[in-house]
């Protein structure tokens, strides 16, 4: 290795080694090949992962998972209703110990009781298939109201009955962890953490992020400090594979399917078809699919719910002034401002910061310091503008670029996080701009497939064999 370091190329040996006028070095062939082979993968010529990969285990295989749900369901999407059907028709096989409604957004337990009302109306087909299939009273009775406001900069608030039940559900004595699978904010899981940090590792977290992290940094923020050690899947773009690419062909595209195979099933079907005008969007559901088909304890491995790789250091900015032209951040990154503050800050002094749709409180900390978070979901430029009773701030505004993340960071996993798993940045897993997302829609065919034949089952009972 140190004659290598200190040759002046340090491949040249390798290349020496391949040149046929060079036998008495054999053996040449070998060496040449891996050297090849690691120019060809860090350039992207050839991919890490399997061209033709199988995905088998999970509860389709017979295992039993434990989770709870935390969903924003009913807030600023309706694909969360989408996604919780689809787990519904799914939870013969699973055991499903909580049903949590957390924020962003106007979302709250009533949603969650809506679709369960509508399960009840096809619950006597679904029984009908498998005596495993809860009681609508059951589901009813572990749906829980967790925060209804995002965190505060410190990135927790106080506990909910949510977080509550998620530090319940951890701490039954069960063998198998505790799935967690987060289709919206991270509030409860942090205030969980926060109030009851010994069930960390009790919990399996896959969190569906992007659009999701930026409503909610702060709590975010809160988790990757505090909790390094939680085994987690940050979800950024990976599960949009779930409805962009694939096999949309012959019926089985975003809205021909629903129209097909979903909308004549029962009320599940048709309450299905109301949302999101007969579209599938579903981008929640790889968080349930993962524990379908694949390998749970494998994020690295093929599945219907993606294939991720060891988190690098998660991307953190810290300016003490606003972003000007010529700024830039890693897209799902944390934009952390701290900017001064010109005088001490007066009871009733108030600050937002504008950027997009979002209107970001500011915080004043003990070192004088108004501080925001943002987290952008796109790779393009943010513009930003203060709006403060403090005339000295007031009107001050900024811009900063989010660009996509150097692919070679996927070699560089951060050992401060050692159970953190994200989105690859292999390019034969990219869809468009979409990284990871290839790992999803590779499957498209085999899990609408058996999705469609699950909603059969709210459309007429079994048949009974005489």
């Amino acid at each position: 290795m140190n004659g290598m370091m200190n040759h002046p190329n340090p491949f040249a040996k390798l290349q020496d080694l391949g040149n046929p006028l060079s036998r008495r070095r054999q053996p040449p062939y070998i060496l040449l090949t891996a050297y090849t082979m690691l120019v060809w993968i860090l350039s992207g010529s050839i991919s890490l992962f399997p061209a033709d990969p199988i995905a088998d285990g999970g509860a389709l295989n017979g295992v039993r998972h434990r989770l709870v749900v935390s969903t924003d369901i009913g807030g600023t999407d309706p694909d969360d209703f989408q996604s919780l059907i689809h787990l519904l028709v799914y939870a013969d096989i699973l055991d499903i110990e909580g049903l949590i409604s957390s924020p962003y957004g106007p979302g709250r337990r009533r949603h969650i009781l809506e679709v369960i009302d509508h399960y009840a109306r096809d619950y006597g087909h679904l029984k009908s298939y498998s005596n495993h299939y809860p009681s609508p009273d059951h589901l009813r009775s572990i749906s829980k109201q967790g925060a209804t406001e995002v965190a505060s900069y410190a990135g927790i608030n106080s506990p909910t009955e949510g977080s509550n039940w998620i530090i319940q559900c951890a701490q039954k004595k069960d063998p198998r962890p505790l799935h967690v699978l987060v289709w919206g904010g991270l509030e409860d899981l942090a205030q969980a953490l926060a109030d009851a940090p010994e069930i960390l590792p009790s919990l399996r977290v896959y969190w569906i992020g992007g659009p999701n992290k930026k409503w909610s940094p702060d709590a975010y923020q809160f988790i990757v400090s505090h909790f390094p050690g939680l085994w987690m899947i940050e979800s950024n773009s990976t599960y949009r594979g779930w409805f962009v690419g694939g096999d949309m062909s012959d019926g089985w595209d975003n809205k021909g399917f629903v129209a097909r195979n979903i909308a004549p099933c029962g009320h599940l079907g048709q309450f299905f078809q109301n949302q999101l005008e007969g579209t599938i969007k579903m981008g929640d559901t790889p968080s349930v699919s993962w524990l379908l088909r694949g390998h749970p304890e494998s994020p690295d491995q093929p599945g219907w719910g993606g294939q991720f790789v060891r988190a690098w250091k998660r991307p953190h900015v810290h300016m003490n002034h606003l972003p000007q032209e010529g700024d830039h951040m890693e897209i799902f990154g944390i934009l952390e401002l701290a900017l001064p503050l010109p005088q001490p800050a007066q009871t009733g002094f108030t600050s937002q910061l504008l950027v997009e749709n979002q209107a970001l409180k500011g915080f004043v900390a003990p070192d004088q310091t108004l501080r925001f978070r943002f987290s952008p979901k796109a790779a393009r430029t943010y513009e930003f503008s203060l709006v403060s009773s403090l005339e000295a701030l007031d009107g001050m505004s900024g811009r900063i670029r989010a660009v996509h993340p150097d692919r070679h960071k996927q070699f560089q996993p951060s050992t401060e996080l050692p159970h953190w798993w994200t989105d690859s940045l292999d390019p034969h897993l990219q869809e468009g701009e979409h990284a990871g997302a290839k790992s999803v829609n590779r499957w498209r065919l085999e899990f609408l497939r058996d999705f469609a034949a699950r909603m059969q089952r709210c459309r007429q009972p079994q048949p009974r064999i005489e």
